[in-house]
């Protein structure tokens, strides 16, 4: 464990994801504020149209400022456009109005210009037919709405559910390696037989356990942590506290879960004779972590429901779907027992697997092989 803290490689890759986590929220709390003047250039035929987008500009989205370029005509105003003195070109055409960019234009002052002169096109259209706007828009409106929750919540839900599989799947396939690795390393330079001669070897199994864990867990509430505040300062801020006890719980699975996971990749370090094997002895690890990751991802309705009950795949599903409201404390508790006594089972059987082929030097082996091998 110590060994780890020190490698150069694990805290310069903590210290980059924590720079990354940082400069990500810094840029949607600064976007997020950042006030926007578009340019707009209009001719005499566009003047009037130009000024109600200028006037209806604040009322649609307050950051955005428009301020209109008078041209003579349309050359000039591509010339305009082409130089950057503005950001766009707005005519009237045979069937409506047209917004011109020079490579392409800002979804911003698209939509206040779409939304302005829809209005306005439509109030006029109403005049000339003898009635008013909201007479022709009765009964067009369309809203959404949904039985069990909040729609915007469950969106940010799903999200922060995405967001705990990554962690969870970066975290065993980072920390699961490193830990296959330095079995193998022991293993290769024989050092694991002097120290099976001061303690026994499900110590020492235990003893990485412990530690890739600990390592583990830590790395995650650090990332939990700035991510937490990097919400905080977002419009997502106020939905933190209905998020906070299946963050929690997430972090009790992933234990359970992440610990099963740990001591698999252990006995795959046993498994291998040298470096090189690893990555076949792994690959059924590997291969499940891969099947959890994309069940969680994936899995819908029905199948994520009983996914949710199955070790390992508990360990990233119930706290997703406690996190979005579909299942209940005691679902969770229930999940984590079946979770907690699997994870028991298989470091029983692994730390068998692990014992035996810990001291056979002699080549790669299979999971049969080490299993009925002598000590």
């Amino acid at each position: 464990m110590s060994v780890r803290l020190r490698d150069k490689t694990f805290i310069g890759s903590t210290l980059l994801s924590l720079v990354i986590l940082v400069a990500v929220f810094g840029f949607q709390a600064w976007n997020a504020n950042k006030e926007v003047t578009y340019d707009l250039a209009v001719t005499t035929q566009s003047q009037q149209m130009g000024e109600s987008i200028v006037a209806a500009a604040p009322d649609i989205d307050d950051k955005v400022t428009i301020e209109l370029v008078e041209v003579d005509d349309a050359r000039a105003a591509e010339a305009a456009v082409m130089d950057e003195s503005a950001d766009a070109w707005l005519h009237p055409t045979d069937d409506g109005w047209e917004l011109v960019g020079r490579s392409e234009v800002s979804s911003g002052l698209r939509d206040i210009a779409t939304e302005t002169v829809s209005s306005a096109v439509l109030a006029a259209n109403a005049q000339q037919a003898g009635t008013d706007v909201a007479t022709l828009q009765q009964g067009t409106a369309v809203t959404t709405d949904i039985l069990d929750g909040d729609a915007e919540q469950q969106g940010i839900a799903k999200a922060v559910g995405f967001g705990m599989a990554i962690l969870f799947y970066m975290s065993a396939v980072i920390f699961g390696m490193y830990l296959a690795m330095s079995v193998t390393e022991e293993k290769q330079s024989r050092i694991v037989e002097i120290i099976a001669t001061s303690i026994p070897l499900r110590h020492l199994l235990f003893g990485k356990l412990i530690a890739a864990v600990v390592l583990a867990l830590a790395q995650l509430l650090l990332y939990a942590a700035v991510a937490v505040i990097g919400v905080s300062f977002t419009d997502w801020g106020d939905m933190l506290p209905s998020f906070t006890s299946g963050l929690a719980w997430f972090v009790v699975f992933f234990i359970a879960g992440f610990t099963m996971i740990a001591v698999l990749y252990a006995v795959a370090g046993a498994l291998a004779s040298r470096q090189e094997d690893i990555q076949s002895t792994s690959m059924p690890v590997t291969m499940l972590l891969m099947f959890m990751f994309f069940g969680a991802m994936l899995a819908t309705g029905r199948l994520a429901e009983v996914l949710a009950w199955i070790p390992p795949f508990s360990a990233v599903l119930q706290p997703m779907r406690l996190v979005s409201g579909e299942s209940q404390w005691w679902h969770a508790l229930i999940s984590l027992g079946i979770l907690a006594a699997v994870t028991v089972g298989v470091i029983l059987v692994a730390e068998r697997i692990y014992r035996r082929a810990l001291m056979q030097t002699g080549g790669k082996l299979t999971y049969k092989e080490a299993w009925n091998a002598e000590l």
